[in-house]
Order: C-alpha cells, then sequence, then structure tokens
C-alpha cells in the first residue's frame, strides 16, 4: 500500500466538504461523535476556477458549459504529459453544500494515475451561475406579442439551494459536454460522487449508458423520511408539500442564498428533496459499481442507502466499509484510502488493466461485508500545493 501512496503524492491540504442529508436528526449514539465539517463557501484561500493554479506536473484548464441554459463552470486536471493525448475520463460532481473547488485535490490525484478529470459546480453553487427568474410579472421593455427576442428585466438570481433533480439533469449536460473534449476518450467515462452525489451517480448510469464504471462514496440514495432519522415522518412530507404549495401560489420564494437546512448550507426547494429515491433505480445500473461507506455513518442508515442499492444493482459490484469514521471523515481521515480505492476501481474496468472483463460472470462482492482493517501509516512524499491564487472566496459570500 505505501507504495501505491506514494507513487500518487498524497500531501495538499484539503479543503473541508460540507454534505449532509435534509432533515436528518443525528441519533445520540451513533457510534462516534458527528462532525459538521466547515462550509466550503467560506473556506479561505480557495481560488475561483479562472484564477486557480495547479501544481507542478498537472495540466489545467476552467471552461464553461450550459445545463438548461444555465452556464455551469467546469475544471480539467490531467498529467502533464498528457496533455492532447484521449484519456479514459472521470466526472465528479460535489455533494450537498459542497463546491468543486474543494475536490481538486482528489482531482489531482485521480490525474497523476492517467485520468483525465473534470470536476463541475452545480447551477447556483461555486462558480457556476444560477437560474434567473423575473422579480414581477412584467417585464421592462417587453414587446407585446413578442417570443424569442431579448427584454430588459429586473431579475433574480437563484442560488446555494438544493434540488436534486435540477442537479441530476446538470450531471447528464455535463457528459453532453464533456464527449466534446477531444482529450476525453467518450468509451470510457466514470463518474464519481459522494453523499447527495453519491446518489446522483446511482441515478445518473441507469440512465446514460455512456458511463462504463462510477464510484458512489457515502452514498445517500433515499432521502425520502424514515425514522428514526425523522421522528415523524409524515409531519416532514406535510411540512414540505405545505412548503411547495406556497412556492407554488408565489407566496413563497425559494430558499435565500445561502439558507441552511439545520446547521448546513443549502436548504431543500419544496418537496423536491424529500421525493429523492434513486435507490429504486438501482437494478437498471448494469455498469461495474463500486460503494465506499463509513461504518459509523450518523446521517442516515446505510442499509436503507449504499447498501440497498448494492444489493440491487445488477453489473460488477464491490462494497468496501471504512472502519471507525462516521459520515465527514471519508473527507479527511479516509480521504487518501477512498481515493485509492477509486483509482483500483477505475483502472481495473475503465483502464481494463486486468484485461477484457467476463460480463457474463461479473464480480458480485458482498453488500454486507466487514469493516477494512485500519489502514495505519503511510507516506506522505509530497505533490505539492502549487501556487495558491489570490483568496477568491468573497465569490460565494
Amino acid at each position: 500500500m505505501k507504495s501505491v501512496l506514494s507513487r500518487l503524492g498524497w500531501a495538499g491540504v484539503l479543503a473541508a466538504t460540507l454534505h449532509t442529508l435534509a432533515f436528518a436528526q443525528l441519533p445520540q449514539n451513533s457510534g462516534g461523535a458527528s462532525k459538521v465539517a466547515a462550509d466550503p463557501a467560506t473556506v479561505q484561500g480557495l481560488a475561483s476556477a479562472h484564477d486557480y493554479r495547479p501544481p507542478e506536473g498537472i495540466g489545467f484548464n476552467a471552461a464553461d458549459f450550459l445545463s438548461e441554459n444555465v452556464r455551469l463552470t467546469a475544471e480539467w486536471f490531467y498529467a502533464a504529459e498528457n496533455k492532447g493525448k484521449k484519456l479514459p475520463t472521470i466526472i465528479i460532481a460535489h455533494g450537498w453544500g459542497g463546491t468543486a473547488a474543494t475536490l481538486r485535490q482528489d482531482a489531482i490525484d485521480l490525474a497523476r494515475t492517467g485520468y483525465l478529470v473534470m470536476l463541475f459546480d452545480y447551477r447556483g453553487w461555486g462558480d457556476s451561475n444560477g437560474r434567473v427568474m423575473l422579480t414581477s410579472r412584467q417585464a421592462i421593455g417587453a414587446k407585446a406579442g413578442t417570443s424569442g427576442g431579448t427584454f430588459t428585466a429586473e431579475v433574480r438570481e437563484l442560488r446555494g439551494y438544493i434540488d436534486p433533480w435540477e442537479q441530476v439533469d446538470d450531471w447528464f449536460n455535463a457528459i453532453h459536454y464533456a464527449v466534446t473534449n477531444p482529450m476525453v476518450d467518450a468509451d470510457r467515462i466514470g463518474i464519481l460522487g459522494s453523499d447527495l452525489s453519491g446518489g446522483h451517480v446511482i441515478y445518473v448510469a441507469a440512465h446514460e449508458p455512456r458511463v462504463k464504471a462510477l464510484v458512489s462514496q457515502v452514498s445517500s440514495v433515499d432521502i425520502r423520511p424514515y425514522k428514526p432519522f425523522q421522528s415523524d415522518p409524515a409531519k416532514v412530507i406535510a411540512q414540505t408539500n405545505t412548503a411547495a404549495s406556497r412556492i407554488a401560489t408565489g407566496q413563497e420564494q425559494y430558499p435565500a442564498e445561502r439558507s441552511r437546512a439545520g446547521n448546513r448550507v443549502g436548504a431543500p426547494v419544496g418537496a423536491n428533496v424529500v421525493r429523492w429515491a434513486p435507490v429504486e433505480l438501482a437494478s437498471l445500473v448494469s455498469q461495474p459499481t463500486l460503494f465506499v461507506l463509513a461504518e459509523n455513518e450518523e446521517l442516515f442508515a446505510n442499509a436503507n442507502n449504499g447498501q440497498l442499492a448494492c444489493e440491487r444493482v445488477k453489473g460488477a459490484r464491490k462494497m468496501v466499509m471504512l472502519p471507525n469514521i462516521t459520515h465527514y471523515g471519508i473527507y479527511d481521515t479516509e480521504r487518501k484510502r477512498a481515493v485509492m480505492l477509486t483509482i483500483d476501481w477505475f483502472d481495473k474496468y475503465l483502464k481494463l488493466a486486468g484485461g477484457p472483463i467476463d460480463n457474463k460472470k461479473p464480480e458480485r462482492g458482498e453488500c454486507y461485508p466487514p469493516p477494512e482493517p485500519p489502514m495505519g501509516e503511510v507516506d506522505d512524499d509530497g505533490s505539492g500545493e502549487g501556487h495558491i491564487a489570490p483568496d477568491a472566496s468573497a465569490r460565494w459570500n
């Protein structure tokens, strides 16, 4: 293990990524103290995509693409010696309340092992634009009876809210955009998501055959209210339906930017979150799927989420339970192992490092494995942080 970790160059600052589940009420005895990661919108020293400078040996560029006519920002990473080559490609998006900027070290580690990596921010998050809405019924300067033209109007940009239905549309458009990059090997696309995005990648893979392999970390694949995480699920649903009705009748607007669900950034929109259950589509996933879970997950039940999705996927599958950590441990204490597992999985199923895969006898690992043993000491030989661009955190405040 030391040789693999040394090869990747693990040093670098991991900015805390905020992930959560809506309405989660944390149990008192969750097998470990819960940890609330720093709000990524206020972490200092995270450059905006167009100001960011990568470490030595990493090629990088930022570019914009459109999702439902909203301009989103993508960040591309690759080993400098691979510039111009067609490469197996991994697409990554952040979880609840995160930004692409918090995932750059993961992208660098993956790029160093021969992948082209694309990070992107969902609409209304990080460097991406948000949807806009007219603030009044009558647009200023609009010509009566015309359509499709331009006009002047006062608008409000919608930012910092949680709507998984919009976010999976952003995933599909990210793939549509990615395949236009001449460095992308469109026959070898993998996707990676954690927490809320760990469910999104299940939904996307169920609908998008261009995805050839996926990794779902601390997988949140069913946000429908249930006990013991919600003491009264029926009440939660009734409250969200009331909120949705108030939005539909104009009595209430979308949550303001940086509104919170409990103590976490990103408030859900109406009833859109409590209907989100990509686990119901897991049986449509035939691509090789790796699940990486936290043994002491405190935000939801693994049995209702990652482990149930693992049971239902049809293709090759593997489940790894990381020991002695709660939800956020996958972003710090066990980040290195999570990335190593991801690389091994994609090497096998995107690079086909072990040779052609026998689809008639797919790998079918156990969905309730014992936790992995502690990883122990590893070498950090230093990949370097690279040039730190001027602070651009005000972009998100």
